[in-house]
């Protein structure tokens, strides 16, 4: 087995990541290899962030399918697995400086930021994979190991494959990561390492021709596949797992270079017990340097097309000819920064409270079919935080301003306070955030894409306020958030970009809580109310709830079930709709969205060191409407159905050397 737990701050708002030292200053690491006497199925194992010293267990919860799954529930996709993703909750674009403006496919990238950096004193291997109808498939691989005891080396591979209900509708997502993380033996040094290759394929049929196809009396319209879409019509494509060739669609690619190494100022210290020394090092200041190169190549294409395409004329005003047979859109991107940094611990016995100030150097490179882009910034930055010796504060000052360069004047200010109460009262955090950004290039500049561009665009602010409170006992999460934007930039139709020079806000109330029905018996409810004030381009629910009803136990010494259902609702609005040129969802308040709950219902397992998985969902898209069959399906976006009865089962293996 794997020494874990649950994290019951997991679903906790704010900040985590504090830190910047050693999460143990001493001569030895936090996990003291030669004393260790495990089993040979046990293992203990760790990991951290890039930005935090804090050390983490890993989850061995088997409660919730999603836990395993890049896909997260409160998000919606066009209708099969990898297909462009958004969120139900209101997410508006928080980063300072430049910005691609492609961001629908972002669920199925790995990241620097999301990268674990572990510590194991075994070879440690997960194997996951997940089968789904239609020949959907999910294959996953991690592999880490310590070289030595202050060295971890680890790879990771993930691919998302699956041919899709609806014609033209397949994905096929490649994933691959090496990290490795190291520090000298006298703890003076450390250096983290991560590459990542993300390549994203995605199949685009524009929509099908009319929602009326789903219950029509027609028995070849039972098949999804044989429904009619705007663009990619049937004839022109297949299912088939092993054809991955992209015909119309988006193929978008992603590699990610990050070197990080820092050299500790401070003195040596031990602490003698019985026999035993042992040896630290209290770091007093440290000096850090950060290389990081991002290479980017956004595709869209169609090799299909017919001429003078009525779809094309109509949504994006192209009139396709012999000389533009096939459609291609294409934009590269390269980033390479350079970060220089000084770290100062005022308390050289706690690493969790530090003093960081530093510059970065951004340079780009863009490359359209109508020419080129180069440009620098420079980024000042600085941080303050404090994580306190008896665990009870955690404190947050951080920003960053762009002095030099093309983004000059956009910032990023954030500040943040936790406190732990005590176990009757649990945890609090109140929090704000201002971000003054740039919009995206997409959205500002002329790229090869069919972007009608709105003159002189102001940049756009958005002010985060944001608290919550959890208590462990009553197992009970409640969070406010409130935004205030003003010009706020949006697509305001298929190919169109706008501006709302009006300043709204939009407040979202978050409650989280687990009831304990009977023994073995639980109810978890997930609800989030979200109101916005005057009449602005945003499309979110004003209610958004998920509730489980869940037997969970253990039935034998080794054999832990979680079974129950899975029920999703949010209520009527104005969905966004989605242009697949530009693979960017649009603002839109013309059609109304009315749909049934979505019901799943679904059976885990685990037995040691293996976590099965089984459910079966859209069971609320069963009809007697033209005979029996789960045709009824919800539509979340306006022309793209989910699919019907979806079976999805696979497994969750740990093995450890």
């Amino acid at each position: 087995m794997v020494y874990a737990q649950r994290n019951p701050l997991s679903r906790f708002g704010g900040f985590s990541n504090m830190g910047g030292g050693q999460a143990n200053a001493g001569g030895k690491d936090s996990l003291t290899f030669e004393k260790r006497n495990f089993a040979d199925d046990t293992a203990a194992i760790r990991y951290r962030y890039l930005d935090s010293a804090r050390y983490r267990a890993l989850d061995s919860s088997i409660s919730d399918f999603f836990d395993r799954t890049p896909m997260k529930p409160e998000y919606v996709n066009l209708g099969n697995n990898g297909t462009a993703t958004r969120s139900l909750m209101f997410r508006p674009n928080m980063k300072a400086g430049w910005d691609h403006g492609f961001h629908a496919f972002d669920p199925f990238l790995f990241s620097v930021n999301d990268t674990r950096f572990m510590v194991t004193d075994k070879p440690y291997t997960e194997l996951t994979y997940l089968l789904g109808s239609k020949a959907e498939q999910t294959i996953g691989v991690l592999h880490t190991q310590n070289i030595k005891p202050d060295w971890n080396a680890g790879i990771q591979y993930r691919l998302i494959n699956a041919p899709g209900f609806f014609s033209s509708q397949n994905t096929n997502h490649k994933n691959i990561r090496f990290h490795s993380n190291f520090t000298s033996k006298n703890k003076r040094y450390n250096a983290f390492f991560v590459a990542i290759s993300n390549g994203i394929q995605a199949s685009e049929n524009g929509g099908i021709i009319s929602d009326t196809f789903l219950l029509n009396s027609n028995t070849v319209y039972n098949d999804f596949f044989n429904i009619p879409t705007r663009i990619a019509k049937v004839p022109n494509v297949r299912r088939d797992f092993f054809n991955v060739k992209l015909n119309t669609g988006n193929k978008y690619s992603n590699g990610q270079f990050l070197f990080r190494h820092q050299y500790d100022v401070g003195k040596k210290d031990s602490v003698v017990t019985d026999s035993t020394v042992n040896r630290f090092f209290l770091p007093r200041f440290r000096f850090e340097h950060t290389i990081q190169f991002n290479s980017y190549a956004f595709t869209f294409l169609d090799n299909q097309v017919v001429l003078d395409s009525p779809y094309f004329r109509e949504f994006y005003d192209l009139n396709i000819t012999t000389d533009s047979v096939p459609i291609k859109f294409k934009d590269k991107w390269s980033e390479l920064s350079n970060d220089f940094s000084v770290v100062q611990f005022p308390d050289p016995t706690n690493p969790l409270q530090f003093l960081k100030v530093g510059a970065t150097l951004f340079n780009y490179s863009g490359s359209f079919s109508n020419g080129n882009d180069k440009f620098s910034n420079v980024m000042l930055h600085g941080e303050y935080r404090n994580r306190t010796k008896n665990r009870k504060w955690d404190l947050l000052l951080k920003g960053s301003f762009y002095s030099v360069g093309r983004s000059i004047g956009n910032y990023d200010v954030q500040a943040s306070i936790r406190s732990f109460l005590g176990g009757r009262w649990g945890y609090v955090e109140i929090g704000a955030q201002n971000v003054n950004r740039d919009p995206s290039y997409l959205f500002l500049r002329k790229t090869s894409f069919p972007v009608l561009l709105k003159n002189d665009l102001n940049d756009e602010n958005t002010l985060h306020l944001y608290a919550s409170t959890y208590n462990p006992l009553l197992k009970l999460r409640l969070a406010a958030d409130y935004y205030l934007l003003s010009n706020y930039v949006y697509v305001s139709d298929f190919y169109k970009v706008n501006q709302e020079a009006a300043i709204f806000n939009l407040l979202r109330l978050g409650l989280n809580k687990e009831f304990k029905i009977a023994k073995n018996w639980k109810w978890y409810l997930d609800a989030y109310l979200q109101t916005i004030t005057g009449n602005p381009p945003v499309n979110v629910p004003l209610l958004y709830a998920r509730s489980r009803f869940a037997y969970e136990g253990k039935l034998f010494t080794n054999l832990r079930l979680s079974t129950g259902i899975d029920v999703r609702y949010n209520t009527p609005y104005a969905s966004p709709g989605y242009s697949p040129v530009l693979g960017q969802f649009y603002f839109q308040d013309q059609e109304n969205i009315v749909i049934r709950p979505d019901i799943a219902t679904y059976v885990n397992f685990k037995i040691r060191n293996f976590t099965g998985f089984t459910r079966l969902e859209n069971l609320n898209s069963l009809t007697f409407t033209n005979g029996f069959g789960f045709k009824n399906s919800n539509v979340p976006t306006h022309l793209y159905p989910m699919p019907g009865l979806l079976l999805r089962i696979g497994f969750f293996w740990v093995m450890i050397n």
